[in-house]
């Protein structure tokens, strides 16, 4: 299943926002600018009708889904353990099992976006990091989990470079859209300041 090289195309792709609840966003750094960017993902698996899997971690005491992501009510798995990868999101992954690139975005760097990286990994799908997408509460914690990831075989990516890799095209009939929602450049999530 696992793509080696990293290319990956929209029929071909799943988006996984992992997280990224209210109880939060005082905590993870640069929060606003992941929101952002993870806005951006959202609304492009939207645009180029790329199924997107939402978990919430212990949604009871960690809350929903921060509003501004505009998930529909009862889209996301809530879950208590740190990996997306629970039986239903499996479930649901075996329904297009063509869909074996996951773009993977959210919240913890080092918890639950690394393991599921890796849970994923292990079943053979490959993985697509996005870097200015994830965040920790803590930039050591952040860097050393991308480094964990991309040694385990992820391929580590930006949101502009993966949604211009899914269009592939300039042609493309979502490009116009897309080129919209990335006409700013993407907002500084700290990962080169290392604050």
């Amino acid at each position: 299943m696992a793509n080696r090289v990293g290319k990956v195309v929209a029929d071909t792709a799943r988006f996984f926002l992992c997280d990224m609840q209210t109880k939060f966003q005082s905590t993870i750094c640069h929060f606003p600018a992941i929101l952002e960017v993870n806005r951006r993902l959202v609304e492009a698996s939207r645009i180029m009708n790329i199924p997107l899997t939402v978990t919430e971690q212990y949604p009871k005491a960690l809350g929903a889904t921060v509003p501004e992501l505009n998930i529909p009510e009862g889209l996301a798995y809530p879950k208590t353990k740190f990996s997306m990868v629970i039986d239903e999101v499996v479930k649901d992954m075996e329904k297009e099992p063509e869909r074996n690139n996951i773009v993977l975005f959210g919240i913890e760097t080092h918890v639950c976006i690394l393991q599921t990286a890796l849970d994923l990994l292990d079943k053979g799908y490959s993985v697509h990091v996005v870097a200015d997408g994830v965040s920790s509460r803590n930039m050591v914690d952040r860097m050393f989990a991308i480094e964990r990831m991309r040694h385990a075989g992820a391929h580590i990516t930006t949101c502009e470079s993966i949604l211009f890799q899914l269009m592939g095209d300039s042609r493309n009939q979502h490009f116009k859209e897309i080129q919209k929602l990335i006409m700013d450049l993407s907002p500084d999530s700290g990962l080169l300041s290392g604050r």
